[in-house]
């Protein structure tokens, strides 16, 4: 089936349980990585550009957390997170 490029594809989002374990998931990852001396913003994109789980420390377990989601769950919760925070 080809695919219609004129026309918008609907996602449905994250459930509220997901949400939340993403937000903790990155918190956590985050304090691990600035804990061991990485600039967190610059390996969570990283990995999230990539896929690459090299790019997150495994301290306190970051790594295996970071993977328990899909990438496009963590996109989307930084997406929904910085609209929240920048409406005016």
């Amino acid at each position: 089936m080809e695919k219609n490029w004129n026309e918008t594809m609907q996602f449905d989002g994250l459930s509220k349980e997901l949400d939340n374990e993403a937000k903790r998931i990155f918190l956590t990852v985050y304090d691990a990585l600035q804990e061991k001396g990485y600039n967190p913003v610059n390996q969570i994109v990283g990995y999230i550009l990539s896929g690459d789980p090299t790019y997150i420390t495994s301290y306190n377990n970051a790594r295996s957390l970071i993977r328990r989601l899909e990438r496009d769950e963590l996109l989307e919760e930084l997406v929904e997170n910085y609209i929240e925070n920048n409406r005016k």
